[in-house]
Parts: structure tokens; C-alpha cells; sequence
């Protein structure tokens, strides 16, 4: 049978308008060749959502995203197409998140795993949204650029202050005192090259006086060497031992016992002492008054004078000769 070109046209035609709806369905995120139910979610903000979107559970795609309507209080009603083969509770969540780092927003299906009843087609999903990489550096940026804009505050009023502070006398003085500093460095390089020509000029002297150092520090060490080995031990027994023997001395004197404990303590031998002293020098008064009665010397026997205390010669009964002479007379 020959078909005729006008049939030939009306098919292609046909199978074209087909193939058209088809791919306008599969744009929308609708598939004709499976079944699928309609659920709605309303979002006060949807951040970019559009349709044919995909809608996934646990990041496997069971839809899409049909169409997004503005209702009359200012809110989005999202409308979602699910395959029936994937079911959840009808308390599930339908939450919006990020699919990429430069935007892009998904829905994804959060199951409700409570028993509750299976959701139907045209019912109503609890909206939700998961904070993207884009809040979360919101969240920790906030903090930072209120401690940035403080910290710029206070840069801002410490200027202030040193602008204050810095006037044109102190710039001056500032600038003085710079001078003077470069002036103190330079005087410094000329004393430290100074010293620079008397330490090569005295180089070899100063190589004598480290050597004979370094052998004065070896003479120490060897003294050191050797009075770390003597016997201190000895010694140090010795010497208290000495002490020991001093301190009872110095006990027994003071406790009256031996010749000079009794000499320190006895107060009779000091009477004695200082009554012999007494008649010693009486002793010695009366021979320099009558010498003659402690030295006798006379060829012819002739008995020698006696004298009194004012050295008066006196006779054998006590009486001054110049007295008698003179009441005789």
C-alpha cells in the first residue's frame, strides 16, 4: 500500500507536536512515561530556586521542582513532582540547601521516621532550610567585622590622640633628638675605630697579658687542685678538739681550780698581796729614812744613829737631840 505524501507529512507533524510536549514536560521536570504524584511547600524565600529543579532524598533524584507561584502574602508556593515509587511521612521535611559554591538551591525530601501516615499526592510538606557555605561564613564573619570595625574605631581615636600629641613642637623636638642620635652613632664609629687602632697597635701586648692570664688561671686551678685535696677534715677535728681542750681550761679557771683559777678567784691571796705590798713599801720607806740600821760599817765599833720619820736623829729612848740640847741650855 502506498501511503501518500500528505499521510507522510501529518505523521512527522504528529510524532514533532509529540516529541515538542515531551520536551517541554522534561524541561518543566515532568516525565509523561511515569507516574508521579504533586506535592506543595510554601518558603517565605526561596535564594534562587527555579524550576525543573532536582528534587532528591539522601542525594538520590526522585523529581522536580514543577513550578514556584507568588502567592498573595508575599510567599512561594513551590510545587514538587515525586516518582510514586519513593513514599515518606507526610510529616517529612522538604528542605531547601545549597548545590554549589556559586549558588544554585536544590529541595531535598528529610524523611520523618515517626510511623506517621504516608504522604499523599497534593498534600503539604513542612518547609525547612539548611544553612549553606554562605551563612555559615556570614555567621563567623559578623563577629569579626564588629571586632574590625571596633578595632578601626580605635585606630581611628588613637590617631586622633597622636595627632594631638605631635604638634609642631614636638615634631621639632622629634627631629632634634634624631639628630642628636645620629650624631651620638657617629661619634660612637669614631671611638669604636679609635679603639679598633690602640687594640692593633697593642695587639701583642695584649696576647702577653691574656697568656700570662691563661697560666695564672692554671697556677689557681693547680692550687685549688691542691687544697681540694687536703685532708680539711683533719684539720677541722683537730682544731675543735684544740678548742675543746681551751674551754675547759677557761672552765676550770673560772670554777677556782689550779694556780690560776685560785689566783682569779681567792680573795685572800689578793689581801696578802696587797698587805705584803704595804709593808714593802714601808720596808722600803724606813731604809731610805735609816739606812745605817740595814748597813753597818764602822772601823772603831762606834754604835750608829738612830733617826726618826722627818730624819731627826733621835736617841735610845725616842727623843730628838736637838730638843734636848736645847732645854738644857
Amino acid at each position: 500500500m502506498k501511503i501518500s505524501r500528505e499521510v507522510k507529512t501529518a505523521i512527522l507533524v504528529i510524532v514533532g507536536i509529540i516529541f515538542l510536549i515531551f520536551g517541554i514536560n522534561f524541561l518543566k521536570g515532568e516525565n509523561l512515561f511515569s507516574s508521579s504524584r504533586t506535592f506543595y511547600v510554601v518558603y517565605e524565600n526561596v535564594e534562587g530556586l527555579t524550576p525543573s529543579t532536582p528534587v532528591t532524598i539522601s542525594g538520590l533524584q526522585v523529581g522536580n521542582v514543577k513550578e514556584i507561584t507568588l502567592q498573595e502574602d508575599a510567599k512561594l508556593l513551590v510545587t514538587l513532582i515525586i516518582n510514586n515509587e519513593y513514599t515518606f511521612s507526610k510529616n517529612s521535611k522538604a528542605e531547601l540547601y545549597d548545590t554549589s559554591l556559586i549558588g544554585g538551591k536544590a529541595v531535598s525530601i528529610v524523611p520523618a521516621l515517626d510511623n506517621a501516615e504516608i504522604a499523599k499526592d497534593n498534600d503539604y510538606l513542612l518547609a525547612a532550610r539548611k544553612s549553606g557555605l554562605t551563612d555559615i561564613v556570614g555567621e563567623k564573619l559578623a563577629p569579626l567585622q564588629e571586632k574590625i570595625e571596633s578595632l578601626t574605631h580605635n585606630a581611628d581615636s588613637l590617631m586622633l590622640n597622636i595627632n594631638s600629641i605631635f604638634d609642631e613642637e614636638t615634631k621639632a623636638s622629634l627631629k632634634n633628638a634624631i639628630t642628636s642620635l645620629d650624631q651620638t652613632i657617629s661619634s660612637f664609629q669614631k671611638t669604636s675605630n679609635s679603639l679598633n687602632g690602640v687594640i692593633e697597635d697593642n695587639k701583642e701586648n695584649l696576647n702577653t697579658t691574656l697568656s700570662n692570664f691563661s697560666n695564672a688561671s692554671t697556677n689557681i686551678s693547680k692550687i685549688s687542685d691542691s687544697l681540694a685535696a687536703t685532708n680539711f677534715s683533719a684539720v677541722v677535728s683537730n682544731l675543735e678538739q684544740s678548742l675543746e681542750s681551751f674551754n675547759g681550761v677557761l672552765a676550770d679557771v673560772n670554777n677556782g681550780e689550779g694556780s690560776l683559777g685560785k689566783l682569779l678567784t681567792d680573795d685572800k691571796l689578793y689581801t696578802n698581796l696587797e698587805g705584803a705590798s704595804l709593808q714593802l713599801e714601808q720596808l722600803l720607806q724606813d731604809m731610805k729614812l735609816n739606812p745605817k740600821r740595814y748597813v753597818h760599817f764602822s772601823l772603831f765599833g762606834k754604835k750608829p744613829n738612830d733617826f726618826d720619820a722627818e730624819e731627826n736623829q733621835v736617841d735610845d729612848n725616842g727623843l730628838n737631840v736637838d730638843l734636848q740640847d736645847t732645854t738644857t741650855n
